[in-house]
């Protein structure tokens, strides 16, 4: 498997931002770390070895960036109000300089997908609903989609905009909608074990259904719990059977 590392120093983040890249061709996935973790997480917990086929026979290109959680919703000793700031400065990061450096490296019609764990998950799914115009869809697996589970009580209007289970109800504009509505893949899985939570899901997918937005909701069994085992499991079926 092919595997390239890049790194620039990112002026919407104001520090240095490695990217890791597997493959050479197909479609371009975009992971976002579980967590407070790094852009080698996937690849740490086997991950990638289990996408290697997919990988090696063309079928889709990882590109893995860092998380900033432990300097936003992770970090305890940070304002609340400076965790918003900053969730919007990843946004940027991603949109500003993730993606263009993804079409330069692929082609500049190249479908991306954001993909995630856990909390990868929750910035998967709200980095393509806020850029459905640059983004394609997304794989969100094991997420909670309200952000107000990580912010300890704070609110305010940049909680509420980065808080998909809060703005996709009142989304009203035919721009946004009509973009991921669009959109083939919206993948939404979870599984019923330990610390996962199925009903967060199911409650975000009634929220996509009333507003006639398509998606892919798997609920898997009570033996399939909010770890690696689950995840490597899960977006190999998904990748095999849904693209």
């Amino acid at each position: 498997m092919d595997k390239q590392i890049s790194t620039w120093f990112s002026p919407s983040l104001n520090k240095e931002m490695p990217i890791a890249v597997y493959g050479y061709y197909g479609f371009a996935l975009l992971m976002i770390p579980t967590a407070g973790a790094d852009y080698l997480e996937y690849e740490r917990f086997q991950l990638m070895n289990e996408l290697q086929p997919h990988i090696d026979a063309g079928k889709l290109k990882v590109y893995s960036i860092d998380s900033i959680n432990k300097e936003s919703w992770l970090n305890n000793e940070m304002l609340p109000e400076h965790k918003a700031i900053r969730q919007n400065q990843f946004n940027q990061y991603v949109y500003e300089e993730v993606i263009p450096f993804i079409r330069n490296n692929s082609s500049a019609d190249i479908m991306i997908y954001t993909c995630g764990a856990s909390l990868g998950a929750f910035h998967a799914m709200n980095l393509f609903l806020k850029r459905p115009d640059i983004i394609n869809g997304t794989i969100s697996m094991s997420g909670v989609y309200d952000l107000t589970e990580y912010t300890n009580g704070f609110w305010d209007e940049q909680v509420y905009y980065n808080s998909p289970m809060h703005y996709m109800p009142n989304l009203t504009d035919p721009w946004y909608l009509d973009k991921i509505k669009a959109s083939h893949h919206i993948h939404i899985y979870s599984g019923s074990g330990d610390h996962e939570a199925p009903d967060a899901n199911r409650a975000f997918s009634q929220v996509l259904w009333d507003k006639g937005i398509w998606h892919d909701l798997d609920i898997w069994g009570t033996d399939i719990n909010h770890d690696w085992p689950t995840w490597r499991a899960m977006l190999p079926y998904i990748i095999h059977n849904k693209f």
